[in-house]
């Protein structure tokens, strides 16, 4: 299997609420090779979500380019679109009862996903599937037997029924205890790294964080930092801006005048004192 690559340029999100225009998110731009593991974090409300609804083509762009893999998301149909759920994207809703037919089996859920599948793709059984996500004896377990931990490996089960090239995954960790939240996560590796697949997901949890080889941090619509290996750093956009750390922010208000320098190659922020108007 070969994970697909995300690549995503000027990217715009605008919603109706409350009579006004609302920006989820301003011009995103980012890049997700084949293979990765990426973790979305950032507050309630600054567009991680979005941004993961958007991969999946369950909403629709209002600007920019996005593009997974071979398919133009931005340009797609909705029968293009189902089409790309039906075999190249996975997608875990949060909440794992979502992803799931609560009167069947789990191996019965994951070959009413693989219905949908492209004929010509030569798929796993449901057994193999369960093993994978370290739920190999419980094919044909009700699922009201299942710990919530165990319901959620289920959902991410489904989530891979079709060996799609990315699968996205939103909040699959939340609500669950370590040791079923550690479970899910292992679960997640194993996929990633046994299958090559591509995986993108949403955390708000900063332990979480911390085990992904990669994170992307997005606050108020517009990417404010990556992660990489436990060090985070900032991101300057396509237009020049950088976004601040919240601790260095804290210490730079709204408005103050930042004198820039160079020495050697490296780069100083020095506020400047401003005079009172006169």
């Amino acid at each position: 299997m070969t994970g697909l690559a995300i690549t995503t340029t000027g990217l715009v999100h605008i919603y109706r609420a409350h009579g006004h225009d609302v920006a989820a998110l301003s011009g995103i731009g980012i890049t997700v090779r084949p293979g990765e593991l990426v973790g979305l974090l950032g507050p309630s409300g600054a567009g991680k979500s979005t941004l993961l609804q958007l991969c999946g083509g369950l909403l629709t762009p209002s600007a920019g380019r996005l593009q997974i893999g071979e398919h133009n998301v931005a340009t797609m149909t909705e029968a293009e679109l189902d089409r790309m759920r039906s075999g190249d994207v996975g997608i875990v809703l949060q909440g794992a009862g979502r992803n799931l037919v609560p009167y069947l089996t789990p191996g019965e859920n994951i070959q009413y996903a693989q219905q949908t599948a492209p004929r010509s793709r030569d798929l796993p059984a449901p057994d193999a599937i369960l093993e994978l996500v370290g739920l190999g004896n419980h094919a044909d377990t009700d699922l009201t037997q299942l710990t919530p931990g165990q319901v959620q490996l289920c959902a991410v089960a489904v989530g891979i029924a079709t060996m799609p090239g990315l699968l996205l995954a939103d909040e699959p960790t939340s609500q669950l205890d370590h040791h079923a939240r550690d479970e899910v996560l292992a679960a997640l590796r194993t996929i990633n790294t046994q299958t090559g697949m591509t995986v993108l997901l949403v955390t708000h949890d900063p332990e979480v964080a911390a085990t992904l080889p990669r994170t992307i941090t997005i606050r108020d619509g517009r990417i404010a930092s990556e992660g990489r290996s436990g060090e985070e750093y900032a991101v300057v956009a396509v237009d020049g801006s950088l976004p601040l750390p919240p601790h260095v922010a804290e210490l730079l208000p709204a408005g103050t005048l930042v004198q820039v320098t160079t020495d050697n190659g490296k780069i100083q922020l020095t506020p400047v004192q401003q005079e009172e108007d006169q």
